[in-house]
């Protein structure tokens, strides 16, 4: 249910139509998931 959750998030930006993939929302956690550089740290629990 938390991957639902935090892949619901991600996507938001993609289908209001601001961008055409996650990682391209420079605010976004889903960079982090990628590898690319990220503006901020992502801890992650798992």
């Amino acid at each position: 249910m938390m991957f639902e959750k935090i892949n619901y998030i991600h996507q938001n930006p993609v289908e209001r139509g601001y961008i055409d993939e996650a990682e391209h929302w420079r605010y976004s956690s889903a960079r982090d998931y990628q590898g690319i550089d990220r503006l901020l740290e992502v801890e992650r629990l798992l």
